[in-house]
């Protein structure tokens, strides 16, 4: 039955459709940058890698150092490299690092405290108070400083061999970081904040790694998340083992000859007899998917030829 609308009905309509509606005025900003954005699958993957250098790293600079040194992963997050660079202390300790075979510059920034601390180490010092330095880092003592750099980096780069092959080396050090601006201000970066607690002494060290760098290996990382899979159960087990029961394999059985010339092979015709290098009393040898297993001899079961098996073959 059909019916013509009232004109209440058809006021009702229009004023409840989408289409009518008053747009609104209300303008919201859009950060483009965020467009930069690592997947969080890839922001895993690399808090693992970390987590693996930390753990290698504690226990070697401890050896090397010969003192008690403790490391903790703190933070992981992507910001501007402006924003990385107004975070940092004045005097900073800085290494720019290359990331060879791959473009752009990774920046290593270590607490002066700790950065002296550790030179007092190595130069004998056992004392477990310190008193903390505000000042730059001499060039003494930057050559001092660069062999505990080559520790953490060939840890860093041993980490990272399960993703990449990457080379990590200190290209120059620094002490401002207003002097030396190894990316752009807008440029997004990825940052690894771990505590390092060493003779007494507690302070950050922050790696920051350019996003597009990361960005660049995609690929590798899922790959890395493909092979890092759980351990089968034993119901897994099973079940794959029932599915298997049913799988055809490879088998022959052969007994071993010895060398025949060429020219023997090229004269040979029906009813001449090859003698090989064997005694009639020798095991054959039972082959499973080309590769020996098994010794045994050749008997009939219900008109059928069979191997027995009589040893293995190791």
């Amino acid at each position: 039955m059909k019916r013509a609308l009232t004109q209440q009905e058809i006021d009702a309509v229009f004023a409840g459709s989408p289409a009518v509606q008053t747009p609104s005025d209300e303008v919201q900003a859009f950060d483009i940058r965020k467009l930069d954005k690592i997947p969080k699958s890839q922001l895993r993957s690399l808090h693992l890698v970390h987590e693996t250098f930390t753990r290698n790293l504690t226990s070697n600079l401890s050896a090397y150092l010969r003192s008690y040194v403790m490391l903790s992963l703190v933070s992981l997050e992507q910001i501007s490299y402006g924003e990385f660079v107004e975070g940092l202390a004045s005097p900073a300790c800085l290494a720019y690092i290359s990331l060879y075979p791959y473009d752009g510059t990774a920046i290593l920034d270590i607490s002066t405290s700790l950065a002296f601390r550790f030179v007092e180490i190595l130069l004998g010092s056992k004392e477990q108070s310190f008193i903390s330095v505000q000042r730059k880092i001499t060039d003494i003592e930057k050559r001092l400083f660069k062999t505990i750099l080559s520790v953490i980096l060939r840890e860093l780069q041993e980490a990272w061999n399960s993703v990449a092959d990457v080379n990590f080396a200190v290209s120059s050090l620094a002490s401002e970081t207003q002097l030396n601006y190894a990316q752009g201000a807008a440029e997004a970066m990825i940052v690894i904040a771990i505590e390092v607690c060493v003779g007494g002494t507690s302070g950050l060290m922050n790696l920051a790694l350019p996003a597009l760098f990361i960005k660049r290996l995609r690929n590798k990382f899922d790959q890395l998340e493909q092979i890092r899979r759980a351990e089968a159960t034993e119901s897994d087990q099973v079940h794959m083992g029932t599915l298997l029961q049913n799988a055809e394999l490879d088998f022959n059985v052969q007994v071993s000859g010895g060398s025949v010339k060429a020219e023997t092979l090229l004269d040979v015709s029906i009813g001449d007899v090859l003698i090989l290098g064997e005694s009639c009393n020798a095991p054959f040898r039972g082959f499973l998917n080309g590769r020996p297993q098994w010794l045994g001899g050749i008997l009939e079961e219900s008109g059928k030829l069979a191997f027995e098996i009589t040893g293995t073959i190791s």
